[in-house]
């Protein structure tokens, strides 16, 4: 049998008989079974050479629908309306490692865990690594407890996999993995750079394209993995959106168009797998007091509160993503906002996190970013599908991985005083969210091959 076979209702009879199906009425269209009394769910059949196989979407762990609604139960849809119905309910065999396969993709909520000292971590070296720069490489500047590379991040429910540097080449190979946003996100990307290499032999198959060396005072970046035929790029935007200027009164003074994508967007076209995140500017003095700042058209706003500047910036960013992303081609993924630990003042007033070598017993005091809030809501109207990387929580716990006064390295100049307690060391809290994505990708592998 081949999927889509059957059309409407041809060869009910022989589609009634087979073995995994209980088919009490209604149509089947191109290997498609829709629930109209499922919240808009669907299953997809796969029929290949007589094995026929049930792939549930959009499942919750123990979820009942009451009413007249369909209820998934350990791999079984029963319509308890069916009589009524003009949809099929197929009752479906399920074996145990089936379904603890499909909880481990798609039920399981990764975020909620705890952290757990692992001996055999870090993945990598600040001296096997030559993509981390000053900034992030914590031992190489001089701090001496490394227990911070060591933390492994355990779901409640389920397990990741253990990162592995091959296999994700596999995954990317001829692809652009590229990572679009702030400095966080270049702390991701350096994170990846890292894991990658440690699985190429000669460092000469590694290079970045136009020969530059990571600063932070650049912003664009690709590296090609010769091997893999594949590239790993980032591209700096503070916002998603173009920082411009505009005249307010006489003078012509720095804005943010929050209705018109940032330029370098036209680089992120055609790219396999994207990586996209803000948050991290929307905090500072110029954004956070909105005074002529934010501007849409021709029009600078005299004050616009942040929250609705970041989903009118968002939805900006949705609209280009629905327009220029091609589903099926391009997987996209937006990754929360990271926390910051600064304690006894905010970041220039002396805020500081150079005494914590452990991480945090729990983060229950803290809440949910507004920003987090509104990126999810953003992303639920979009067309594309677009993945929530969501490490906020996890990294809540984890104030003692950020780089604090080893953000530089000794006699390179008098120090500001200034403690970096938003970004974060290498190696450390950006691998997992790497592990992360790792998982995410290998999951949607595994489910576009039994589609």
């Amino acid at each position: 049998m081949e999927i889509g076979k059957y059309g409407k209702t041809k060869n009910y009879n022989d589609f009634r008989k087979s073995d995994n199906y209980s088919v009490i009425r209604s149509e089947v269209e191109s290997g498609i079974l829709r629930s109209t009394n499922y919240n808009n769910s669907y299953l997809k059949v796969d029929v290949v050479g007589g094995d026929e196989r049930i792939k549930e979407k959009k499942r919750s762990e123990s979820e009942k629908v009451q009413s007249n609604k369909t209820e998934i139960e350990y791999g079984i849809l029963k319509s308890p309306n069916h009589r009524n119905s003009d949809k099929y309910s197929v009752n479906v065999k399920v074996s145990r490692g089936e379904r603890t396969e499909e909880k481990t993709r798609s039920e399981c909520d990764v975020s909620n865990g705890k952290w757990v000292f692992d001996e055999s971590y870090p993945l990598y070296t600040s001296s096997s690594c030559p993509f981390i720069d000053e900034g992030f490489s914590c031992e190489a500047n001089g701090r001496l407890n490394t227990n911070y590379m060591k933390w492994r991040w355990q779901p409640q429910d389920c397990n990741i996999p253990r990162f592995n540097a091959v296999k994700m080449l596999e995954l990317i190979r001829g692809k652009r993995l590229v990572f679009v946003g702030d400095s966080i996100n270049r702390n991701q990307w350096e994170s990846m750079l890292c894991l990658l290499r440690g699985a190429i032999t000669d460092p000469k198959r590694v290079y970045e394209t136009h020969g530059r060396r990571i600063t932070k005072e650049k912003g664009n970046y690709s590296f090609k993995f010769v091997d893999y035929k594949c590239t790993v790029e980032y591209y700096v935007t503070h916002f998603l959106v173009h920082e411009s200027k505009a005249r307010v009164g006489q003078k012509r003074v720095p804005t943010l168009r929050i209705d018109t994508l940032d330029r370098s967007s036209s680089r992120w076209k055609g790219a396999d797998i994207l990586v996209f995140n803000t948050a991290h500017w929307w905090s500072h003095f110029k954004t956070k007091s909105g005074v002529n700042y934010y501007q849409e058209g021709n029009q600078v706003y005299p004050h616009l509160d942040v929250p609705t500047a970041f989903r009118r910036a968002l939805t900006t960013w949705a609209s280009w993503v629905d327009k220029h992303i091609t589903p099926g081609k391009t997987q996209v993924f937006f990754r929360s906002s990271a926390p910051t630990h600064f304690r006894g003042g905010a970041w220039n007033a002396g805020g500081h996190c150079k005494e914590a070598n452990q991480p945090l017993n729990d983060s229950t005091h803290t809440f949910y970013p507004e920003k987090n809030i509104i990126a999810e809501e953003v992303i639920k109207q979009m067309k594309t599908p677009v993945t929530l990387l969501n490490i906020t929580s996890l990294s809540e716990f984890r104030i003692d991985g950020h780089p604090s006064i080893y953000g530089k390295r000794p006699g390179k100049g008098p120090r500001s005083g200034v403690e970096d307690c938003s970004h974060w060391c290498l190696p450390g809290v950006p691998d997992t969210w790497n592990e992360l994505l790792y998982f995410y990708l290998q999951s949607n592998k595994k489910a576009s091959s039994t589609v």
